[in-house]
């Protein structure tokens, strides 16, 4: 049986210079494979817009908590 119910989902990675992620973590998992999920769909999302400071692209750590919600 498959995840039901409500549960959240820490993630961890890496937004690179160039908008890509790396280093992508699971923190916290709400258990059902949903962790594993997170992490297939963040490797295959674009890439974002990258930080920066002083005009110039940086690395940045970056955590995203996934709240989970099922209906039945």
């Amino acid at each position: 049986k498959g995840f039901t119910g409500k549960g959240k989902i820490y993630m961890k990675f890496m937004v690179e210079k160039d908008g890509s992620l790396s280093n992508i973590e699971i923190m916290k998992d709400a258990g059902f494979g949903t962790g594993e999920e997170a992490v297939r769909v963040l490797k295959m999302c674009p890439n974002w817009i990258p930080a920066t400071e002083n005009g110039k692209a940086v690395k940045v750590e970056y955590s995203l908590p996934i709240t989970l919600q099922s209906e039945g």
